[in-house]
């Protein structure tokens, strides 16, 4: 049995999908309620950031899709070990790699993993598509997408190709011990991937860009500082390494990473 917590994130739910579809036993976690499960799909509530909550979610369970969420890394792993769990595939962050004095929580799960004597691999992402949800409401309401550094690209990453890439890792052998950067097939920009939403809309959507502070003040609301302070570091004045296209998700699923155009297109609902 698998048990994916996040089970109602971006990524999460695609990979409780593309792990029902192989026929594989499926544990899904989430801290609130998960009413789109396939059938069949075993539903324990519970909270990473409270790791006594999780027991009940990783009995019987072989494997885990774990996200770096909370401040007890460790307490996690145990739990998880005690349930009987022995491969782990964890959400990292390329931030880890490239800005670690931002981004110490997912540092510190990478490093307690290694730690656990569990078999691992660690997807280290950079931005998601998903991430474009923000502007649903703003779209939806006024065809109106706001962000800062309206023309500084990055390689975001499809959450469905992330979600293929874990369950590869979580099926498959020849993961253990792997670090896989996923990127998308290119650099998009904000203002590129506004016009990709307008596209899948087929009506314009206008692009405003934001000051620094402006999106400092918005991201401070669901965010610590630090991450915050990253974060914006990445989008406005990113490194090469967080530029650079990476080929892992093309070397496991044996095909291109999707598009931000394909992601729009599949979401475009969404907006409407």
């Amino acid at each position: 049995m698998i048990t994916v917590t996040g089970a109602t994130g971006n990524v999460g739910r695609e990979l409780v999908r593309v792990l029902h579809r192989a026929d594989e036993k499926v544990t899904a976690v989430s801290r609130g309620a998960a009413p789109d499960l396939p059938e069949g799909v075993r539903h324990v509530p519970a909270d990473l950031a409270a790791p006594a909550t999780l027991r009940p979610a990783f009995d019987g369970a072989d494997a885990l899709f774990l996200l770096a969420v909370g401040d007890d890394p460790r307490g996690v792993l145990d739990a998880a070990k005690a349930g009987g769990v022995r491969r782990v595939v964890l959400v990292s962050s390329i931030g880890v790699a490239t800005r670690p004095e931002s981004y110490g929580q997912p540092a510190a799960f990478e490093a307690a993993l290694r730690d656990s004597g569990l078999e691992w691999t660690v997807l280290r992402c950079g931005g998601l598509d998903s991430n474009a949800f923000a502007w649903a409401g703003s779209i939806r309401a006024d065809r109106l997408a706001a962000a800062p550094f309206g023309d500084v690209g990055l390689p975001t990453v499809d959450p469905a190709d992330v979600a293929e890439v874990a369950a590869a890792a979580l099926l498959r052998p020849g993961h253990a011990g792997a670090v896989h950067e996923l990127t998308g097939p290119a650099p998009t920009t904000p203002r590129e991937r506004a016009a990709a939403i307008g596209a899948a809309l087929g009506e314009p959507v206008r692009f405003v860009e934001q000051t620094r502070e402006e999106a400092r003040g918005q991201m401070l609301a669901h965010l610590p500082a630090p991450v915050v302070e990253g974060t914006l570091a990445i989008l406005g004045a990113p490194l090469p390494a967080e530029r650079r296209v990476s080929p892992d998700v093309a070397r496991v699923l044996g095909r291109a990473p999707r598009p931000f155009a394909d992601w729009a297109a599949r979401n475009a609902a969404a907006f409407r």
